[in-house]
This record gives C-alpha cells, sequence and structure tokens, in this order.
C-alpha cells in the first residue's frame, strides 16, 4: 500500500517529488488505513488508503488557503470538488491535480458498491467540503465556535460518516439503513469516531495554537469555558478517556444486535458477519489512531524549524496570483 499511495501521489501531482521521496511513508497516512480496514479485499484497501492521503493533502491545501489569505482560490476549489464528487469520470484530467485526485479515489470508491451507497457517499461528503467552507470562513476572522458549535462542525471535518460509510466496501457489503441507523450499530459508530476527532486534537494543539488555529477542542475550552492551556488538556483527555469507556459498552450492545440479525436464514447470517466485522473494525480505529498520531510525522511539531509551517507542504501560493 505504501510504495502503491507514494507513486499515486507522484502520478497525480499531489506532492512535490521531494516532499513525497522526504515525507510521504513517514507521514504514515497508508499505515493508519490498513490498521482500521481490517479484512478489506487489496482494491479496496488501496483505493482508501490513497483517497486518505489525498484527503490530508486537501487539508493542508486548506491550511494554505487559509494561512496566504487566498479565498478566491479556496471557493474555486470548494466549488470544483462539489462538481467533481457528482460527475468524477469527467473531472479525471482537471488541471488542478487535487481535483484530479480527488475524481480518481471517487471512480475507485463508486466502484465497489452500489448506486445508493454511492449516493449517500456523495451526500455525506458534498457536507464535508461545506464544513471546511464553514471552518475558512472562522479562520479567516479569527472566530473561535463555541464548544457545542465545535463538536457539531468536527463530525464534519473529520468525516465521521465518511470514514464509517468505508467500513461498508471493506466488508464487502452495503447494509440496509433498518441497520445503519439502529441506535446500537450508530453509538458504536460514533464514538469510534469522536476519539479519533478528540485525540486528534488532543495531539495535534500545539501545532494549532502556533498556527493560529481557531478550530481545536482545547482552543474552544480556552476561549469560551475560561480554562488554562493546562486544564484544557486534561478536559479534553477525560473526554478522549471516556469515549473508550463508552465504546467498550456500546460494542457489547452492537455485537448483540449483530447477533440478533443471524435469523436462521443465509441472508440474515451473512448480515450478522458483515455487522461483526464491521464493529471489530470500529475497535480497531481506537488502535490505529493512537499509533498515528505517536509516529506520523505530521505531529513531530518540535522537529520543525517552523512550528506553524510543517515541513511536508508545499508552502508556494497557488490558484491565486
Amino acid at each position: 500500500m505504501q510504495e502503491k499511495t507514494r507513486s499515486w501521489l507522484l502520478e497525480k501531482r499531489l506532492m512535490p517529488a521531494d516532499k513525497v521521496e522526504e515525507h510521504a511513508d513517514g507521514l504514515c497516512y497508508t499505515d493508519l488505513m490498513a490498521g482500521y480496514y481490517l479484512g478489506a479485499p487489496d482494491e479496496v484497501l488501496q483505493a482508501i488508503g490513497d483517497y486518505s492521503a489525498w484527503f490530508f493533502v486537501w487539508d493542508d491545501r486548506h491550511d494554505r488557503d487559509v494561512v496566504h489569505r487566498r479565498p478566491a482560490a479556496w471557493r474555486a476549489l470548494r466549488g470544483q470538488l462539489h462538481t467533481a464528487l457528482d460527475s468524477p469520470r469527467d473531472h479525471l484530467h482537471h488541471p488542478d491535480p487535487l481535483v484530479t485526485g480527488f475524481a480518481d479515489s471517487v471512480v475507485r470508491l463508486y466502484s465497489f458498491l452500489g448506486e445508493t451507497w454511492n449516493a449517500r457517499f456523495a451526500r455525506h461528503f458534498h457536507a464535508v467540503i461545506e464544513a471546511y467552507d464553514q471552518e475558512f470562513r472562522n479562520r479567516t476572522s479569527g472566530c473561535v465556535p463555541t464548544v457545542d458549535a465545535y463538536l457539531q462542525l468536527r463530525r464534519l471535518t473529520f468525516a465521521h460518516w465518511i470514514w464509517t460509510d468505508l467500513l461498508e466496501p471493506s466488508a464487502g457489503r452495503e447494509l440496509p439503513d433498518v441497520v445503519r441507523r439502529h441506535p446500537a450499530y450508530r453509538r458504536a459508530a460514533l464514538l469510534s469516531q469522536e476519539f479519533a476527532a478528540w485525540y486528534n486534537d488532543l495531539c495535534s494543539l500545539p501545532k494549532e495554537i502556533a498556527g493560529d488555529e481557531v478550530h481545536n477542542l482545547g482552543i474552544s475550552l480556552i476561549q469560551h469555558e475560561g480554562l488554562t492551556l493546562e486544564e484544557a488538556i486534561k478536559e479534553v483527555r477525560r473526554r478522549v478517556e471516556k469515549c473508550i469507556s463508552d465504546f467498550l459498552d456500546a460494542e457489547k450492545e452492537a455485537l448483540r444486535f449483530a447477533d440478533g440479525l443471524a435469523d436462521g436464514t443465509a441472508p440474515g447470517k451473512e448480515l450478522s458477519v458483515a455487522v461483526k466485522a464491521i464493529v471489530a473494525n470500529m475497535r480497531n480505529w481506537f488502535s490505529s489512531v493512537y499509533w498515528f498520531h505517536h509516529e506520523s510525522g505530521r505531529y513531530t511539531v518540535e522537529s520543525w524549524d517552523d512550528r506553524s509551517t510543517p515541513p511536508y507542504v508545499d508552502n508556494e501560493a497557488v490558484g491565486e496570483k
């Protein structure tokens, strides 16, 4: 996966060759996905791995557009991504490598399950794009969202439901709405993603404070709850730990629900097996995310020459001259 994603990043011109050579493997993007979607067919896992690498590059472009005050470039990219999501094959040769790479990823992801899964993925990612736009406006205006507003926005900017959607092609089947919307399934899925988002906030807090960020649970707690930095770190850690204990309870409920899907028929048995595999991968997200944040060069802020400028990004102005 790592070798193929490295080649894909070069082929799609998503990162300069020197950045790929120096940083791609150490950023551990493919490792993060490989530790989550266990049991996925190779072509599914590779598509997810490439898409994940694209997502991080997109996040970095968004950050640089904020830092360099490029609203026109961001608005153009936002519109192009919305359009490419609905007609990816028409954007496989777009002049912006970020749009081309996205279109390529989406074409591949759309090939695994049916039209209803594709439409759901598109609906969820349209919402992610709009959340990134809200984040752009917050950052350029210096607006720190309240804790509640931040938590709602974070579920979108972290793409909670995208990573959950991708559990289905990894298990080889689309789940019916009655399963996905069941409280036992949904609670386990949400807790696994909340853990990842909030642990990310905990680990990226020094990086984001250095970069004058406004989107971090710790920053919202400091700004709106009057906590000190030390108190905010303690509170984020408490919430992270509660996600773990709550998930262990939710996991039991989800597995009981999965057992009940085996109704004596072959389709019932297959659905039960698929849901159990997906719940197991929700558990894997905890260990994979934890490992990633301690191994990826994305969070080694202390080793950077400039704490506000990651060494793996292309910091040249693009989109606006």
